[in-house]
């Protein structure tokens, strides 16, 4: 993987990251009631993205992004994963079909960039420092 497609890859996480945040921030509430999870679920997503965004930014704009950083938002989106689908386990009865469709959807999605990230620093054709 070249060095500007695991640049972007990492930029694309951290956007989709600062959405949560945006609505975990800024509409807790009305998202929460969407999906049938309490607003502070929602709120709590929310400030663990902003945290993984700024990593995802710091990655990024290394000149060739460092292994063990993009090994460790890796790790985190594989442990983002797990969350999610712990949160489907403990609030499944009050979540909302849409709420449990999101929630998984948004899961394998960040699986699918923990995949890419991982691949992008340790797989056959991983970007190499110079």
């Amino acid at each position: 993987m070249s060095i500007r497609n695991l640049k972007t890859i990492l930029v694309a996480d951290a956007i989709t990251c600062t959405g949560v945040f945006a609505a975990g921030l800024l509409a807790a509430e009305p998202v929460g009631a969407l999906l049938g999870l309490p607003a502070q679920v929602v709120a709590i997503g929310g400030w663990i993205c902003l945290a993984a965004a700024l990593l995802m930014i710091v990655a990024a704009r290394q000149a060739v992004p460092g292994a063990g950083l993009v090994k460790l938002i890796a790790l985190g989106n594989l442990g983002w994963v797990a969350a999610s689908f712990g949160v489907i386990a403990a609030f499944a009865a009050q979540m909302t079909g849409l709420g449990i469709a999101v929630v998984t959807v948004q899961a394998l999605g960040v699986l699918g960039f923990a995949i890419l990230e991982w691949k992008g620093v340790a797989g056959p054709g991983a970007v190499a420092a110079a």
